[in-house]
């Protein structure tokens, strides 16, 4: 059971920095830093925009409007780290 949640907390780990990714070059794309034309940056952007939409479009959904700043990832990165506390403080110190 303890692989399982090493394997669970790896896994998090890993989406916390696809996320920072996905907002970074969203700023990128943005302010006109890279090249919306290249291909490989657009097949880049395409892939951590597959990866991060499914979680990030109920929470922007929910949030109120702030002026055209997005804090979803944020707020996924909080519910991220809260759930990594859990898992690390209550669940896997009680497995066997």
């Amino acid at each position: 059971m303890r692989a399982i949640l090493d394997v669970l907390l790896l896994v998090l780990n890993l989406y916390v920095y696809v996320i920072i990714a996905s907002a970074i070059l969203s700023w990128l794309f943005a302010f006109n830093i890279v090249n919306s034309g290249n291909q490989i940056i657009n097949s880049i952007a395409q892939v951590l925009y597959n990866l991060t939409e499914p979680v990030l479009r109920p929470i922007r959904n929910r949030m109120p409007y702030i002026g055209g700043i997005d804090l979803s990832p944020i707020v996924l990165l909080l519910g991220i780290f809260l759930l990594q506390n859990i898992i690390i403080r209550y669940v896997y110190p009680n497995v066997f």
